[in-house]
């Protein structure tokens, strides 16, 4: 990828565009048709009209807004490092939806295919960054494919969107692509990576007899919960149980119960924070001890974000959480300066893990559209690109649309939580997981 625009001018483009919401001198957005779903005012603080526009998808309400709020403004401050353009042909606006329900505070199947038809309806949509949740994307990628939109997640880890494994459905993953053209590419590592990085996570810490938890009728949580499980095998470790749990469940009082008795010396916890997880683990606690007692606990991604540790308190105190990529601290060149740069704009709250990841994701994107110039050729651009010193470090994306190479990272739950370890897991291991 080309050298990105210097830093200098970057802070007050960003400042500038959060504010801007209609035309004014230097910055027209008279041309751009905005997005009519659930979405924010048009932003742009180029040079000249705007005459494109990049759409954000992400949960802005819930357990989930602190985390999504900072993956907009990562976006936006990457497009002001990009000097609002993609070339010198394509000015670019852009605009943040919303896919989350204020009465669940989770996404919504329904407004994620409304969102996504309106994307494709509007004819200066040249792009979408999202989703987070798996489940939205599966409803997305099938519409936005029909309109041949490009689309490019720093959040989405189901196997299945892209790759085949045991948990998938036999149509899966062609199913998403009626067009039998791929048009979604993800800058984050798929489930398989982080069922079998934290598998030898987990091994390396002495467990032998891991319990897994799995949210029901979820396909996210089954997925990474079975890539535990398959990898965990495959490292010599027993199973002691894998159960599906109730987030609607007023208790988990026998649950923890069946743990005990299981034998069990760990629970992996494959769900997120917004299906009861702090009910859950306050259970865990509660009825089995501390985290780094007899019982340790981990968990996915799903809890990697500050609210888990605000929401649950000093029950969340030693458990470790696994994410797809690398933590922001441990980012180097310029990735270490962009979440510099971002911490400086919001100093109030940790730099959530997923934050870089969303700008690497627009880096990606307005990339691929500087080169291809139109819908097609921008989708054409982004399979096979390879990535050298990018927010998020060196990676090509594959023709499946996956990056690698793949690490996972490791955090330990305090006040904050804290880097214990980043791992890149071998081949063979990621077979296991996905049961091949």
């Amino acid at each position: 990828m080309r050298p990105r625009l210097a830093l200098a001018s970057a802070a007050a483009a960003l400042i500038a565009a959060l504010a801007i919401s209609a035309c004014g001198d230097g910055n027209d957005i008279s041309e751009i048709q905005a997005v009519e779903a659930d979405c924010g005012s048009v932003q742009y603080a180029g040079s000249g009209e705007a005459s494109k526009l990049i759409v954000s998808d992400l949960p802005l309400k819930g357990d989930s807004a602190e985390r999504s709020r900072q993956m907009n403004a990562a976006i936006v401050q990457e497009m002001a490092r990009k000097g609002w353009q993609a070339g010198s042909r394509i000015q670019l606006a852009f605009q943040a939806c919303d896919d989350s329900i204020g009465s669940t505070g989770e996404w919504d199947e329904a407004l994620c295919r409304a969102n996504a038809e309106a994307y494709a309806r509007n004819p200066d949509v040249i792009g979408v960054i999202g989703t987070y949740n798996s489940g939205c994307a599966a409803v997305q990628i099938p519409i936005l494919n029909r309109a041949g939109i490009p689309m490019v997640s720093p959040g989405n880890t189901l196997v299945c969107l892209t790759e085949t494994a045991r948990t998938c459905r036999p149509e899966e993953p062609d199913v998403y692509y009626p067009s039998s053209t791929r048009n979604y590419a993800r800058v984050i590592p798929n489930d398989a990576v982080q069922g079998a990085g934290l598998a030898t996570f987990v091994r390396d810490a002495g467990v032998q007899r891991p319990m897994v938890l799995i949210a029901a009728d979820d396909p996210t949580s089954e997925n990474q919960g079975r890539s535990f499980a398959g990898a965990a095998q495959a490292l010599g470790m027993q199973i002691a149980g894998i159960e599906h749990y109730d987030p609607e469940a007023q208790n988990y009082t026998a649950l923890m119960e069946t743990v005990r008795s299981s034998g069990a010396d760990a629970i992996v916890l494959a769900s997120i924070l917004e299906q009861n997880g702090a009910e859950l683990i306050k259970a865990k606690v509660g009825a089995l001890g501390p985290n780094d007692g007899p019982v340790r606990l981990f968990a996915f991604d799903g809890f990697a974000q500050q609210a888990t540790i605000d929401n649950i308190g000093p029950d969340s105190a030693g458990m470790y959480v696994s994410l797809p990529g690398k933590v922001p601290s441990s980012l180097t060149g310029q990735g270490d300066v962009f979440v510099k740069e971002l911490r400086a704009q919001l100093p109030a709250n940790p730099i959530e893990v997923f934050a870089p990841y969303a700008a690497q994701a627009a880096e990606v994107l307005i990339d691929a559209i500087r080169e291809g110039r139109t819908r097609s050729g921008a989708i054409a651009e982004i399979f096979g690109m390879q990535v050298d010193d990018g927010i998020t470090g060196n990676f090509t994306i594959t023709p499946t649309g996956d990056p690698v190479p793949a690490p996972i990272s490791v955090q330990r739950a305090a006040g904050n939580f804290a880097l214990a370890r980043t791992i890149t897991p071998p081949p063979q291991l990621l077979a296991a997981a996905r049961g091949g």
